[in-house]
């Protein structure tokens, strides 16, 4: 998710950036401003509409043809689905300047209809409930290009070192209808995976989602077909396609699930560096089954893939652009020093097979479970190899680039994402819940049991609040609000006179009642404040006050500030 960072004379001025942006990717995650105003278009792509509600999905076979020189692709989809309710319009998407061409279900031509990206489809005959059907959409055109991918979504035709060839999809927020056509909505995957079929030519490999079940060849055409299949659900932005002159090398992991195949795409010129490179990959792999449970895809393997933008969660095919560097294309975000430690790319987007793959948003509104706990990992990846201490350092670290300048949670049913600040923030909020939470064994139980609650699932935000809420055994119903729907510091306000502690919460959401830790004279006490004003006798905690210049300390890993109204304060620890 990039472009590439100046260097030398620059590194000074994007420094200064940094401190108010978090990086390139922060900046770029907020694809739809919740200031624009809500199109026609925006309810026909966000919301559950019931040209889409009375059908499940189960099953895609997207069969296509990649043209580099002519930078079309053509084809069809077949779509498998199940009625759940009486039939109306059947509703799909597919984006200009993407053609719609045809639609054909039981050799009979449909009728459509259009609005904007949108087509709705009139099926043949009564559909029976319970029962599967199929139809075949057939489609093409040039799709647009995605000049700086991710953030403008698309396809990136560039060409590599040796001018070949070197191309990908990338279509996080815009949507995987950008290419071909699909029920562009994240609330309903295809329960029984997806076939993806890409010619090309011959002298080029694709490499998509899930395993390689068969490559076909074309002589005449010059071409070759490479079918992979994707066992699991899988979200549409999930769907990719990578096209270049690829060479393979992988390995096995010895998970919880048994055997797991790791396998590794780059060009042929990059062999030497990957193999050292994609060591974190095994790295990153045990990190994550420690802190997450097993990997969700065992039967479609696990894939790293060169591409050419800095990189994507692509759902068994991660997509690697980071120039074989440690850190963020060589930069430490966090500011600690833990940054340089591993390779940003394949630990932040292979975290996303757990949170956004495996759990995936039902809502792109709630798009913090896929960012929020994904930023959260690379200071869980830091603290499995590196120790306990450094790991928070991290999550501290990643502070600097914080907004608080809207909500991280966006507009339901409109296509409508929040703030940027859900990886940063809602990384720290993740980090603050497990302070609270005071107890490790049962903070891993959470993730784990998060992973394995939701497997395979699209989930909104209220089940993940109610989840953490009743095996925390906290009351954490505050802290959420505070910190996802909310763009305050929450502020420790407190004053002490006669060795007592007076104590609220300031800055905050009503009823923010959220418990924290702090030091007081040197000694370590947890206080319980609400938004009303509160008194604790610092004589029965055996705490040395000498005079209302004392000062409480708040422990450094609660994202929250301090103020003694009586002296001076500290701003968003």
């Amino acid at each position: 998710m990039t472009h590439y960072f100046l260097k030398n004379c620059l590194i000074a001025a994007f420094l200064v950036l940094a401190l108010s942006s978090y990086s390139q990717k922060i900046i770029a995650a907020e694809l739809f401003p919740q200031g624009e105003k809500v199109t026609h278009q925006d309810i026909l792509r966000g919301s559950i509409t019931p040209e889409r509600n009375w059908w499940d999905l189960t099953h895609y076979h997207l069969n296509i043809n990649v043209d580099p020189i002519s930078k079309t692709i053509s084809g069809t989809n077949t779509m498998k689905y199940k009625v759940l309710a009486e039939q109306k319009r059947l509703q799909i998407e597919l984006q200009a300047p993407m053609v719609l061409e045809k639609v054909v279900q039981n050799d009979k031509n449909l009728t459509f209809e259009k609005d904007g990206y949108s087509y709705f489809i009139n099926v043949e005959n009564k559909q029976k409930i319970g029962e599967e059907y199929q139809l075949v959409m057939h489609f093409g055109g040039q799709p647009q290009v995605a000049e700086k991918p991710p953030w403008d979504g698309g396809i990136a035709w560039k060409t590599d070192g040796n001018g070949l060839p070197f191309i990908a999809s990338a279509c996080q927020g815009v949507g995987a209808s950008i290419w071909w056509p699909n029920k562009d909505h994240a609330y309903d995957e295809p329960n029984d995976g997806v076939l993806i079929s890409v010619e090309v030519p011959e002298n080029l490999m694709d490499v998509s989602n899930g395993r390689l079940i068969n490559v076909e060849s074309h002589p005449q055409r010059k071409t070759k077909t490479y079918h992979w299949q994707v066992t699991n659900p899988i979200n549409n932005y999930g769907v990719n396609i990578n096209i270049g002159d690829y060479v393979h090398f992988g390995e096995q992991y010895q998970g919880e699930q048994g055997l797991l195949d790791m396998d590794y795409y780059v060009l042929r010129d990059n062999l030497t560096k990957a193999k050292e490179q994609f060591k974190d990959a095994k790295r990153t792999m045990a990190a994550f089954e420690h802190w997450f449970g097993p990997y969700p895809f065992y039967q479609d393997s696990y894939k790293l893939v060169e591409a050419p933008y800095l990189g994507m969660e692509h759902q068994s095919s991660v997509t690697y652009g980071n120039g074989y560097k440690n850190g963020y294309l060589g930069w430490d975000r966090s500011h600690s020093g833990w940054g340089l430690k591993f390779d940003f790319i394949i630990v932040h987007e292979s975290a996303h097979e757990w949170f956004a793959n495996n759990i995936t948003s039902i809502d792109i509104a709630d798009m913090w479970i896929h960012e929020s706990f994904t930023n959260y990992s690379e200071s869980l990846f830091v603290e499995y190899h590196y120790g306990k201490d450094a790991g928070f350092e991290y999550a501290r670290g990643n502070r600097i680039g914080i907004q608080n300048n809207s909500k991280i949670i966006g507009t339901y049913g409109v296509h409508r994402e929040g703030s940027s600040d859900m990886y940063n923030k809602g990384g720290n909020m993740l980090h603050t819940i497990r302070q609270v939470v005071d107890n490790d064994e049962t903070w891993r139980n959470i993730l784990r049991g998060l992973n394995k609650t939701f497997y395979h699932q699209t989930v909104d935000t209220k089940q993940i609040e109610s989840y953490m809420t009743e095996q925390s055994g906290k009351d954490l119903s505050k802290i959420f609000d505070q910190y996802l729907r909310d763009t305050r510091i929450p502020v420790l306000e407190y004053f002490i006179k006669d060795k007592v502690l007076t104590v609220r919460w300031g800055n905050s959401v009503a009823g923010f009642n959220m418990p924290v830790k702090v030091k007081i004279g040197g000694k370590e006490l947890w206080l319980n404040p609400t938004t009303g004003w509160s008194d604790v006798e610092l004589e029965k905690n055996d705490t040395v006050v000498v005079d209302v210049d004392v000062d409480v300390d708040v422990d450094d890993d609660f994202y929250v500030s301090v103020f003694n109204i009586l002296g001076s304060s500290t701003l968003g620890n």
